[in-house]
């Protein structure tokens, strides 16, 4: 546990909190436009309802898991962070979710997008994204 501890703040020292516009940006270079089927709209208003856009969030889950970053990406299935996990679907250590490079984050969303059930395994996106009018999270960004 105080391995754990002590990588959230080591990582946390490097992370970052984006504008609405700079993760826009970011996601739509990285390909995530379209990704899946989803508008980028969808990834920018997912991310901000997951993590604000914060790459060191982090939230402890009531079954021992932990969501990681800035996409909120499970311990239990596609990271490892030394705790309960079924599966390390993205082969990465948890904690390469929490700094500024993003780069992982989105090719474990990729990942997590070829798998069941997709987008929906975010329940940020299902709760607060699906069937919504999202042009307001990429209004004024020029994406």
């Amino acid at each position: 546990m105080r391995g754990l501890v002590f990588l959230l703040l080591v990582a946390s020292a490097s992370a970052k909190v984006f504008s609405k516009c700079q993760w826009a940006k970011v996601l739509k270079s990285s390909g995530m436009d379209g990704y899946g089927g989803y508008s980028l709209a969808n990834w920018v208003c997912l991310t901000y309802h997951e993590s604000r856009y914060n790459t060191r969030a982090t939230n402890r889950n009531s079954n021992g898991s932990t969501d990681y970053g800035i996409f909120q990406i499970n311990s239990r299935y596609w990271c490892s962070d030394g705790g309960p996990s079924v599966n390390n679907g993205c082969n990465i250590r948890c904690s390469e979710l929490l700094t500024d490079d993003v780069t992982v984050a989105i090719r474990c969303t990729k990942r997590v997008m070829q798998d069941r059930p997709g987008i929906t395994a975010w329940r940020a996106w299902t709760r607060r994204c699906e069937n919504q009018d999202l042009s307001s999270y990429v209004s004024g960004c020029g994406v």
